[in-house]
């Protein structure tokens, strides 16, 4: 739901003072976490707060993850998880959509939100001193957000047009179009954002019925990062959460698509008059539970992760056949899709699809080399360390590990595990998963799949 970035600025200091006396039904597991800047409190219902003191920092970022995605949905509403999360913003019993607006604007913060496939995430970063604001505007939002008829209607419009945008730009297109070819009727193969004939079927009291139902407080994880103190957080979640601290009223349900995925993965084709033609292909992988998912992580990397990958420099920079060019790793609970994705001219296709299959037969087949591995282990640790320089992320961190494993590692933890891959298992992960049959998707001028170059339907078909 893009929203203007407003500019940061600096002012005030807040330091950590001892934990006040716990209330009955709260749980501090301050001494479980590795680290001492880490603490977690679990309040009634189980909403769950978990905090990282930044001293360095004189911002805070306050995010209300809650477990609830597009997969979570049926098929009749799908887009729903989306849609709320726009309708949410759009007024509370306390506040209006300016309101709430101008509140933000007025301190120099940031309040957005996003959809996925499995949660919804709903946050603010605000400089340390509005910490009190940013925890009541995001709880307000999330807990209070109306969702009355003209307001429906009206960002029911809003949804029509982020669609009709998603169409437009290739890159986002094809990455729907992707996940559908390779998970197909599985919840996790829908886009987040529905369809437009979800988006229009979609009522009121559907929409409703979702955030009654599904935000409930053993779904929520409220993570906030900065020069903040646990104890005063806690005490502003239980302030502005109080009222909705009980548990939901039905047990939360399986995830939808739960177990194996069934279906072949298969090659989807848009014709589109445009100057360049696009591709997404690859492989379904394990979940996030995987025990190989760092050695898929650094695969991926050596893949099409960085400058020096197999895919850049043998499509790019040895040929120039393409200016974009990468390969990507997508993980969700029970499954995921190493994919390639690549932009050329239609007439250079063939050429680029013959190098990229060239590329992927060879990591399969003789994996890549200790001087690879070396690099992608490299690029990972430092991306991940620079990648958390800023409160936002460290609060992302936060929310994710929360949701997804229930228990936070510290990132020496994380480089620890990176550190301990071999050369060995990354291509034992590169025999087992680039050996599958592929899913792809492609958007070009390109009338009938018996168009496309070979080497793709090869791999596909």
């Amino acid at each position: 739901m893009p929203r203007r970035r407003a500019a940061d600025s600096a002012t005030g200091t807040r330091r950590p003072g001892r934990a006040a006396s716990l209330r009955r039904g709260e749980v501090d597991e301050a001494e479980a976490t590795p680290q001492a800047a880490l603490r977690r409190s679990t309040l009634p219902g189980g909403l769950r707060v978990v905090t990282e003191y930044l001293p360095s920092v004189r911002s805070a970022s306050v995010g209300v993850w809650v477990g609830v995605g597009s997969r979570d949905e049926g098929a009749t509403v799908a887009g729903a998880a989306h849609f709320l999360e726009h309708l949410l913003f759009k007024s509370t019993p306390s506040r209006t959509a300016v309101d709430i607006a101008q509140a933000m604007d007025a301190v120099g913060g940031e309040l957005n939100a996003f959809t996925a496939k499995e949660h919804t995430c709903y946050y603010a970063h605000v400089l340390d001193s509005d910490l009190a604001l940013a925890v009541d505007l995001v709880a307000d939002v999330v807990l209070n957000g109306c969702c009355a008829a003209g307001d429906v209607e009206l960002e029911r419009d809003v949804v029509l047009e982020e669609i009709a945008m998603r169409d437009d730009d290739p890159e986002d297109a094809l990455g729907d179009m992707f996940l559908s070819a390779l998970f197909g009727d599985h919840p996790v193969g829908r886009p987040v954002i529905g369809t437009a004939q979800s988006v229009v079927s979609m009522t009121r009291n559907q929409l409703h019925s979702f955030h009654v139902r599904r935000y409930t407080p053993e779904r929520m994880v409220v993570a906030v990062a900065g020069n903040v103190d646990h104890d005063e957080v806690v005490a502003l979640v239980r302030e502005h959460f109080g009222p909705h601290l009980v548990r939901g009223r039905e047990p939360i349900p399986p995830r939808k698509g739960s177990g194996r995925i069934t279906g072949r993965p298969v090659l989807m084709l848009g014709n589109r008059e445009a100057e360049q033609a696009h591709v997404s292909l690859g492989v379904r992988t394990p979940g996030r539970g995987w025990e190989h998912r760092w050695a898929l992580s650094v695969l991926n990397t050596a893949l099409g992760g960085g400058l020096s990958s197999r895919l850049f420099q043998q499509v790019r920079e040895l040929r120039g056949l393409a200016y974009s060019v990468y390969s990507t790793v997508d993980i969700f609970a029970d499954s995921g899709a190493l994919s390639v994705y690549a932009a050329c001219q239609p007439e250079r296709f063939a050429d680029v699809m013959a190098v990229t299959s060239g590329v992927l037969e060879s990591v399969a087949r003789d994996g890549i080399t200790e001087s690879e591995c070396r690099i992608a282990k490299g690029s990972l640790r430092g991306g991940l360390v620079l990648g958390l320089e800023d409160s936002s992320s460290r609060m992302s961190r936060l929310g994710r590990s929360e949701l997804n494993y229930g228990r936070h590692r510290s990132i020496e933890h994380t480089l620890q595990q990176i550190d301990r891959v071999t050369v060995e298992q990354v291509n034992a992960v590169a025999r087992r998963l680039l050996g599958q049959r592929y899913g792809a998707a492609v958007l070009g001028p390109f009338a009938a799949k018996r168009s496309l170059p070979q080497q793709l339907r090869a791999m596909v078909e």
